[in-house]
């Protein structure tokens, strides 16, 4: 898969980034490696769920993609 990031200069330093592909997944971080670094982690986190926590009809089906 593959996603388009927005990085912008923070005013207080340092960098900050959104991917507007996934609404409110956002990092920052203070050098250029560590705002990357921060943007996997971000990433991984906005499309993670927990499976055991939702509820599922007897006939609900959960499939992975793989994009």
């Amino acid at each position: 898969m593959k996603l388009k990031v927005v990085i912008h200069d923070a005013e207080e330093g340092g960098y900050w980034a959104e991917v507007p592909a996934i609404p409110g997944c956002a990092t920052q971080g203070d050098t250029y490696e560590q705002l990357i670094a921060n943007i996997y982690e971000a990433v991984e986190a906005c499309l993670s769920i927990d499976i055991d926590t939702l509820e599922l009809a007897e006939n609900d089906r959960i499939m992975e993609l793989a994009v």
